[in-house]
């Protein structure tokens, strides 16, 4: 009966360790989690929301506009901000008039209310390997995002974030 007991123990202790060690790879190269802090998003994502983001989608492909990404945050090496990719390399992106124009064309933003308006007027085209981002919350000072410091380095961008885990409401699930 001793030998069956530390079989099972010693299957047992391999399955945890198998486990952890697949948490940690999928955790370290795969996915990630994000924790919303800020109201730069809303109202696509709200303070406390928790995210799952994915690693390598970029090193598969490049960034899409509409991409809800987690970057390293350009004005402070210690901060991630999570914004919207709205331009990429050779994009023309041009805020005027509380609008948001794309290659001239008036930017079609479902996800912001009817009402929204962008300050901060600005003309950009964006360089090679960069993107422009703005975050959701289009209020005066609400996100640092582009118009603060200009366009990011696709490099800075750390994944994308696809999946609402928490809270459970009728929010949670897929982001696209």
């Amino acid at each position: 009966m001793g030998k069956d007991i530390k079989k099972e123990m010693y299957e047992w202790i391999k399955s945890i360790a198998l486990a952890v060690i697949i948490a940690i790879l999928i955790k370290t190269f795969l996915l990630n989690t994000t924790y919303v802090l800020g109201h730069s998003m809303f109202p696509t994502l709200d303070e406390k929301d928790r995210l799952f983001t994915n690693k390598i989608v970029y090193i598969l492909g490049n960034p899409e506009r509409g991409d809800i990404v987690v970057l390293k945050a350009p004005d402070d090496p210690d901060k991630d901000y999570i914004k919207r990719i709205i331009g990429i390399a050779g994009d023309i992106v041009e805020i005027k008039d509380g609008k948001v124009y794309l290659n001239g064309e008036e930017l079609s933003e479902k996800y912001l209310p009817e009402d929204a308006y962008t300050y901060e007027d600005i003309r950009v085209e964006v360089p090679e390997g960069e993107v422009f981002v703005l975050g959701d919350n289009r209020e005066k000072m609400a996100s640092k995002d582009s118009r603060y410091f200009g366009t990011i380095s696709i490099e800075k961008i750390k994944g994308k974030a696809f999946f609402r885990y928490y809270p459970f409401d009728d929010r949670f699930g897929s982001l696209y």
